[in-house]
């Protein structure tokens, strides 16, 4: 809650005063208990869910993996099974999703512990992905930040919100690590580097989770899609997905063992198979890594409909044999299918499934149920007062906007021509996404609604209320036969245009995936008219994914990449115009030339004939594009410049328990105030397998005043170089290794040292 308070203190308190003080006599509720008490609670938990178990038949056993679909929010196909009362009396029924408000989860909740013999509470689960009501950046848009506080602190409110409307589970953080921008899915992660991404996802977890699970402002969090999700073929929602094992190993799991390091309580299989095994029923996935290898003590839960789905990939032959797959795979909960409830009691009675599978789901189940504080209290997040208090809280909104303006990156700024004046007379404001309410909350926004929303035209008109501001929306994002007259006559009139160019909502998200993720439509043409006419532009890029950007890098002067983001999107948006915020983002997936390129990351492995300056026509590259990214990860820039010079390292070499420090001296050669990211990133130049050209190692993020110099440093041991080997074992291996520190994952300045293990 610190960075909360830290934010309501720069605001006014008489906006404040009641909702903010409802969130101070709940800061007792989040606290850090000490290991001995959590001990004492854990063997408390074990020794209840011993005693419900004893009691409990094969079908109330059952019933609690069984999770089926209210109608309140709608995520995925409407053939799911509808809401079964007769079942959540019975006690048949372990979890519902997409019911929301404290009325309504009140009334079915009391349905269940009212009614059924064994009164277990259900879990209450939605998709709150960026926010509930309060609508955040989209995941992508945060992870742009570099900033774990922010991001931990938009989970929390999430939470705060979540919980209050009666929700106690999320199906978040989606931690894929995702290299293929047509996959319209990105929007929902990270980015593309696993180092990076296992930082976020170790974020959000603790944001929704905080360090007691009971209290009233903590929800069960559940990391998807475990896993290689992101890695479907053709950047296609999904698809087939073919990689190998140490693939795998060294990019797609470090984020989810960070989340079940961070305690998530929860995770998410996949659509996808694993060496031809769906993530389902793969038990190497499930039972030898997840609940095997890193310890997880909570409960797996199918995607929806994946257990059912399994017919159609041609690996069960009905409902029956899925079931059967999937509880000996290692999937405790199915959502949506209704295979474990009509299926599962009879599998164990014929002897075809071992009950102790089912007995160790249940006690998965029931521990979160626990440890959520649920047997105490089923209703504890049921209060209509408090949820009317908590959605939408100015404290929120205020903490939304601060996030949503560390999310923009500055791509371009041709002479400095941002941050504008506020003295500007006339601004003419062109483009569909800048009037758009609805499209600015991105998608999985939760029950955000758009009246809700600050548009950009709204935000600038509000920054700068004695400046005219003029709108035009001269094309639509798809519009293939556009009228420009009125945006070319806006921007004559104008001493400067703001236009907004990109991708909508709807073209981004689950099942939106894109065969070509160039600038849709006719903005590109509009934009060109407008560059003619001699006035200053600014391009706002409206997407939730990388985009094949080469023309606009080259002909705007301006770029700005801006993301969906959210409530305040027009507010924060204008703070960056404006420079009431220095822009600070910096890229987490590559940004294209050509879709052609895709998946392109900057990790890649090296191949035996890399282009060179100057080299042969036989080496790995095409003949049309270049091989580089226009804008590669980690790339952002300021309204202020940074010099970085003296890099040391304190050794040159190792050893197997040492550590090397490395220092260097960043300056801000501009005139304003700006906050940079370090980055530091590595090279292993011999190993037994080969390894990626650079990967990023560690970041910080500083403040440094106008003509100040900060002295940055960073340290790295020897498990820091740690990698899947020849033979599959997690070590480091003695050799020489490459350091590089910079600005982004192109632009560094770089050392030499050498790993000695004897």
């Amino acid at each position: 809650m610190k960075s909360l308070s830290k934010i309501f203190l720069s605001l006014p308190k008489v906006e404040l005063r009641r909702g903010f003080y409802i969130l101070i006599l709940m800061l007792p509720l989040w606290t850090t208990k000490s290991v001995a008490q959590e001990t004492n609670k854990n063997m408390d938990i074990e020794k209840k869910i011993d005693q419900l178990l004893s009691k409990m038949t094969l079908e109330e056993k059952v019933g609690q993996m069984v999770q089926f679909s209210g109608n309140s929010a709608i995520t995925g196909p409407l053939k799911a099974v509808p809401r079964q009362l007769e079942d959540i009396k019975s006690g048949m029924v372990g979890s519902m999703l997409n019911v929301v408000g404290a009325e309504n989860t009140r009334e079915l909740q009391k349905l269940a512990v009212e009614n059924s013999r064994m009164k277990i509470p259900m879990l209450f689960g939605l998709d709150v992905i960026h926010g509930y009501k309060t609508i955040f950046p989209i995941p992508l848009a945060e992870a742009a930040s570099w900033d774990l506080e922010a991001i931990e602190n938009s989970a929390r409110i999430a939470a705060i919100e979540a919980t209050s409307a009666g929700i106690n589970w999320t199906f978040a953080p989606m931690v894929d690590i995702a290299r293929d921008a047509r996959w319209g899915r990105v929007m929902e992660g990270a980015g593309e580097d696993p180092y990076y991404g296992s930082l976020v996802a170790a974020a959000r977890v603790r944001g929704f989770q905080g360090d007691d699970l009971s209290t009233v402002i903590s929800m069960a969090a559940c990391a998807k899609h475990f896993a290689g999700y992101g890695a479907v073929e053709a950047g296609r929602e999904y698809n087939y997905v073919d990689i190998s094992r140490r693939v795998m190993n060294d990019v797609y799991l470090p984020p989810f063992k960070a989340a079940v390091e961070a305690g998530v309580s929860t995770l998410m299989s996949s659509f996808n198979e694993f060496e031809g095994v769906l993530a389902t029923a793969n038990s190497y996935l499930l039972r030898e890594k997840l609940k095997g290898d890193w310890a997880f003590n909570g409960f797996v839960v199918s995607d929806w409909n994946t257990i059912g789905e399994m017919l159609i990939h041609g690996t069960a032959k009905d409902n029956k044999d899925a079931a059967c797959q999937a509880i000996e795979g290692g999937t405790d909960m199915d959502m949506a299918t209704g295979a474990y409830r009509h299926n599962l009691a009879e599998l164990v009675k014929e002897g075809k499934v071992d009950e102790k599978l089912v007995d160790d789901a249940v006690r998965r189940i029931l521990r979160v149920k626990f440890k959520l504080g649920l047997f105490d209290n089923p209703y504890k997040n049921c209060n209509a007062e408090l949820e009317k208090e908590m959605l939408l809280n100015p404290l929120h909104l205020a903490a939304a906007r601060d996030m949503a303006r560390k999310s923009i990156v500055l791509l371009k700024n041709e002479g400095q021509m941002l941050p504008l004046s506020a003295d500007v007379k006339k601004i003419a404001v062109i483009g569909e996404m800048a009037n758009s309410k609805d499209h600015m909350m991105g998608f999985w926004s939760a029950q955000g609604e758009g009246k809700d929303v600050v548009t950009i035209l709204e935000g600038i008109k509000a920054a700068v209320p004695s400046t005219e501001v003029i709108y035009a929306k001269g094309c639509g994002v798809n519009e293939e036969k556009p009228v420009y007259d009125d945006a070319i006559a806006a921007a004559l009139e104008s001493d400067v245009v703001v236009m907004t160019i990109g991708e909508n909502r709807i073209q981004t998200g689950e099942a939106s995936s894109r065969g070509d993720i160039s600038i849709p439509g006719k903005q590109e043409e509009l934009l060109s008219y407008l560059l003619k006419t001699g006035k200053p532009v600014v391009v706002l890029l409206t997407n939730g994914r990388p985009m094949a950007i080469p023309n606009l890098a080259k002909n705007a002067p301006v770029i700005l990449e801006t993301w969906f983001l959210g409530s305040q999107a027009g507010n924060a948006i204008a703070d960056v115009l404006f420079g009431k915020y220095n822009p600070s983002g910096k890229l987490t997936m590559s940004f294209p030339y050509a879709t052609g390129q895709v998946p392109i990351y900057y990790n890649h492995r090296n191949t035996g004939r890399p282009e060179k300056p100057n080299s042969s026509r036989w080496i790995s590259h095409y003949l049309d594009i270049p091989n580089e990214p226009v804008f590669p990860f980690g790339f952002g820039l300021s309204y202020t410049t940074f010099e970085y010079s003296d890099l040391k390292l304190d050794k040159t070499t190792m050893d197997r328990n040492g550590s090397i420090n490395i220092s260097l001296s960043v300056k801000n050669t501009g005139k304003y105030d700006g906050e940079e990211v370090v980055q530091l990133y590595t090279r292993d130049l011999v190993a037994s397998v080969v390894r990626p050209v650079k990967e990023l190692k560690g970041f910080k993020k500083v403040m440094i005043k106008a003509g100040e110099t900060a002295d940055i440093t960073f340290t790295l041991s020897a498990k820091d170089l740690a990698f899947f080997t020849k033979d599959m074992s997690f070590k480091a291996e003695p050799g020489d290794f490459k350091v590089f520190v910079g600005t982004n994952s192109v632009d560094c300045k770089e050392a030499e040292f050498t790993l000695n293990l004897r």
